[in-house]
């Protein structure tokens, strides 16, 4: 059976051996609660469970696949706390993806805390490398780990019942019992080892795969290079090098070593590559950089967070340095950060008026530092709510400067008043800081501003005056080093789309309350989005979202607003329009808006249609195939198998919202048919967001959520494609995935004389 349980590329070194032995620590929640645990690396090499010392009840399991990273030494809030106690070499923090929180380890020596940390990164390194049919390998072991209830290697026709309730899958008895003898070759009464993997692969035998593979072989067995460039052509509309593609693809996905060096791909090499990045929805093209990034900030989506610092709700909520390290590594390029005065002169960072707890100023610059970059090289801007006395407001400022040095950005990037915003390419590797500021740029530059597209002869006389008063009276409260870090993102209260164009100024910015904007929205949709051509506009939720919830982006992108900030930590709908707009580019949080956005003149307004140029709606035909191994939902009961349903939701201007779903399958999570046809009009498809969900139908009361994925319409790939699905929390759930055939349906184009 070993050969089953452990990974193939998995080396079993002595610190993973050691590891597998076991190993006591400390799991630490906070200074006060400090317990001892036993953790021990399962035989699979992929599963770590930890038990109470006192107890000896296994308290909780986790797979190495839900690990992003391990941090060394006193790397999170619980162990700064204890590092008197505890040195940091025998420290050490497990990172998961998503919401999920971390776990805070002491080992008894730096030798076991190396050991753990070293085999972790070892493991972590395998797990992201996994290609789609390693990942389904380690699934069949992860479930067969679960149903050998009596961990002797093999399993007997009553595990292997159990096995299919816990997998999702409703099945007659006597046809479960045909597939178990079909497998078990030795005849024993037991699956083990390849045997397993037999009765699985029985299991997942895609019939509607077969069917497509047959229709495109002559002999039924495998696709020649010239029948798979043809399916590649006709069916997933690759027109560039295709006969390339299908050598590659064959080079790729096929496992018989004999069938590759004759150029064929046999059905499992074919499902090995409809199940891949090549054959998922997703423009493999658009995962990474792939937009011009030289132009003007203002014409760009920037991913944008609320309450950067909170990591639950806005009124007894957690501070934490968490909230800014993964915002920033979901690509986030906007953070939001609340000064207020502390004790000892050091500012502190916390929502203020409520009961969320404080975090230093300090550790929130040192970890902007630290994180800034890590996933994209493109600009970082700190939104300031500066609540500070002039003294601690000093004491910012030399923060900011000591500990970012070079990233924070000082001075325009030539030296001179700018007629518009300098683009990403430009303000690589920065951090600019969005506040208020004493006067004008032209103030803070040394020179004359010539370059100002304001100069004084259209400023009349009483204007000028206010704006003097003005700056008089932000000098009351504000500090002029403060003031003089604001270059290209200076906060000013917006006074109607009139006045802002009367002054022409690109570096200057309004933040707009989600219903302020709505209503403008609705009353000057065009001029809203004629403004946001030229200069920024910040949105925020409405300070009634207690609870931390969000409201839809998408009206917001509609009208080209770019900074559009929500609530990172609250999982939702909103947030997977979020992840789903900025999944493309690289994630690296700058997404370009489409033309018709980025002309100050445009005619553009997202309550008419009709007012984009370009010929008429696109048609959009999904046909929803079938589904694989789809998750159970959270705390159901136990042996309660899913009915799920699909449902394609359409987000865009109004006229574009939209949804329809399938019809729900009763008792099967595990491979589910549809073959239903849902189609939708898009009239604006370039600002379209497409989310597929899957739910688990409930007649009495509200559907389960199963999972979803979001993208642009921009970066959908037509033809037979994989859906990778995605937990609440936006993490992948491998296996589990739907199989639909997209068609894109263009316009008639104008008649040609």
């Amino acid at each position: 059976m070993s050969s089953l349980l452990c990974n193939a590329r998995i080396q079993l070194t002595d610190t993973l051996e050691q590891m597998q032995q076991g190993t006591l620590m400390r799991k630490v929640k906070s200074k006060s609660w400090k317990k001892q645990r036993y953790f021990k690396l399962q035989e699979d090499c992929m599963t770590i469970w930890y038990q109470s010392k006192r107890t000896g009840k296994t308290e909780s399991a986790f797979s190495i696949s839900d690990v992003e990273t391990v941090r060394e030494g006193h790397q999170s809030e619980v162990l700064q706390s204890v590092a008197e106690e505890f040195p940091p070499e025998r420290c050490f923090t497990i990172v998961f993806y998503g919401r999920r929180g971390n776990l805070d380890l002491v080992a008894g020596s730096a030798e076991e805390a190396q050991c753990w940390i070293q085999g972790l990164h070892q493991l972590i390194e395998v797990a992201t490398t996994m290609d789609q049919r390693e990942k389904i390998d380690q699934w069949i072991r992860d479930w067969f780990q679960k149903a050998d209830k009596n961990k002797d290697g093999r399993m007997n026709f009553k595990e292997v019942q159990r096995l299919l309730k816990m997998m999702n899958v409703d099945m007659n008895e006597d046809h479960a019992l045909r597939l178990f003898q079909d497998a078990d070759k030795s005849e024993s009464g037991t699956l083990e080892g390849e045997e397993f993997v037999l009765f699985y692969k029985a299991l997942t035998q895609r019939e509607e795969v077969q069917s497509l593979f047959q229709e495109y072989s002559e002999d039924g067995k495998k696709l020649t290079l010239l029948e798979l460039t043809d399916f590649l052509r006709e069916e997933q509309l690759e027109d560039e090098g295709t006969e390339e593609l299908a050598m590659e693809l064959i080079d790729k996905y096929e496992p018989s070593e004999t069938a590759r060096a004759r150029h064929v791909l046999s059905a499992d090499g074919f499902l090995m590559y409809l199940c891949s990045l090549e054959g998922s929805i997703f423009n493999p093209q658009h995962r990474g950089l792939w937009q011009d990034m030289s132009q003007p900030l203002c014409h760009y989506f920037i991913s944008s967070s609320h309450n950067t610092y909170l990591i639950e709700d806005q009124l007894r909520g957690h501070s934490s340095i968490e909230g800014y390290i993964r915002a920033l590594k979901r690509g986030c390029r906007c953070l939001e950060v609340d000064c207020w005065d502390g004790p000892n002169g050091e500012p502190m960072v916390y929502h203020g008026h409520t009961f969320t707890s404080k975090i230093p100023f300090r550790e929130v610059v040192s970890t902007l530092g630290k994180y800034a970059f890590k996933t994209s090289d493109y600009p970082v801007i700190l939104s300031l709510e500066n609540h500070c006395s002039m003294e601690q407001q000093e004491v910012l400022v030399q923060q900011l400067k000591d500990i970012l040095g070079e990233q924070l950005l000082t001075t325009t990037i030539d030296g001179h008043v700018p007629s518009q915003l300098p683009s990403p390419e430009e303000l690589k590797h920065k951090i600019l800081l969005k506040g208020k500021k004493i006067g004008r740029l032209e103030d803070t530059l040394d020179g004359p501003g010539d370059e100002a597209p304001d100069a004084s002869d259209d400023d009349n006389g009483a204007e000028a005056e206010e704006e003097r008063r003005r700056a008089k009276k932000d000098k009351e409260t504000l500090a002029q080093a403060l003031s003089d870090c604001v270059i290209y993102c200076k906060s000013v209260p917006f006074r109607g789309f009139q006045e802002a164009r009367s002054h022409s100024r690109p570096s200057e910015i309004s933040s707009l309350s989600e219903a302020k904007a709505r209503k403008l929205i609705r009353d000057e949709g065009n001029e809203f989005v004629r403004h946001n051509a030229w200069q920024l506009t910040r949105i925020y939720p409405s300070g009634m979202r207690a609870d931390s919830s969000n409201y839809s982006p998408q009206e917001m992108w509609n009208v080209g607003c770019q900074i559009v900030a929500l609530n990172f930590q609250t999982a939702g709908m909103e947030m997977d329009l979020c992840d789903g707009l900025f999944s493309q580019n690289g994630s690296c949080g700058y997404v370009l808006k489409p033309p018709f956005m980025r002309d100050k003149e445009t005619l553009f307004n997202p309550s008419d249609p009709s007012s984009r140029e370009g010929s008429g709606p696109i048609t959009l035909t999904i046909q929803v195939i079938s589904g694989q191994q789809l998750p159970k939902v959270a705390n159901s009961k136990e042996g309660a198998i899913i009915d799920p349903l699909v449902r394609v939701e359409i987000y865009g201007v109004p006229a574009d919202q939209a949804h329809q779903e399938t019809k729900y399958i009763e008792n099967n999570g595990f491979n589910p048919r549809w073959d239903e046809t849902l189609q939708f009009q898009l009239h604006v498809p370039e600002l379209a967001l497409i989310r597929f969900v899957v739910e688990d139908y409930d007649k009495t009361s509200r559907n389960d959520f199963v999972g979803q994925f979001t993208l642009a319409f921009a970066n959908i790939k037509p033809g037979y494609r994989h859906i990778h699905l995605l937990s609440k929390d936006g993490t992948s759930i491998p296996p589990s995935s739907l199989f639909v055939h997209i068609r894109i349906t263009e316009p008639p184009g104008p008649e040609q004389d």
